[in-house]
């Protein structure tokens, strides 16, 4: 609700300011040649994003995606404690994570949802519990082998080599992820 109030104050201080600057005729033509080029990418990118929502739903269907939620399970249970007790969460985690690791964040988004909630089930009503934090974190800052979203974007803006980032993505997303997970685990021990 707060961000509502934020972006309307920012438009509206727009607005003001375009009247008394004179600038309102630009500032108009701005935010319709904004919003045809938010249309424009939002459909360029969906080819590119389907196909990868695809490859993820064959990994799955194939047991490629259930055999790397085997291979993260180790890890995992390190990470949230809980899922020891709550193979639900694990699961949904797993799936999370996995879907990540591929640079789906749409796909990833709802599968998040589902382990929260898995996660609430333990949980006093209306309190995040630490596994629920950690699930932030890693979600927000996760490790992607394969940025599909932002490939998509680069090659609808006319790249000729999207995926020329890669090296860029894994060292600045395993720094970020581990940067997460060492203040969650930080602030976890201090807030006790």
């Amino acid at each position: 609700m707060a961000m509502a109030f934020i972006w309307i104050g920012i438009v509206l201080f727009s607005l003001v300011f375009s009247l008394f600057a004179g600038t309102s005729a630009e500032v108009g033509k701005a935010a319709l040649d904004g919003a045809t080029a938010a249309v424009k990418l939002a459909i360029e990118i969906l080819g590119p994003t389907c196909l990868w929502c695809g490859v993820m739903e064959v990994m799955r269907r194939g047991g490629l995606a259930d055999g790397l939620s085997r291979l993260l399970r180790p890890i995992l249970t390190r990470l949230f404690p809980s899922t020891r007790h709550n193979a639900d969460a694990l699961t949904s985690v797993s799936a999370n994570v996995s879907a990540n690791l591929l640079g789906l964040g749409n796909a990833a988004t709802p599968l998040g949802i589902r382990a929260a909630t898995a996660f609430s089930r333990d949980a006093a009503a209306g309190v995040a519990t630490d596994d629920m934090c950690m699930l932030v974190v890693m979600n927000t800052a996760s490790i992607q082998l394969i940025p599909s979203t932002v490939a998509a974007v680069r090659s609808s803006l006319g790249s000729a080599a999207p995926f020329d980032i890669l090296p860029a993505v894994w060292v600045t997303s395993i720094a970020s992820v581990t940067a997460g997970i060492c203040a969650a685990k930080l602030l976890r021990r201090l807030w006790r």
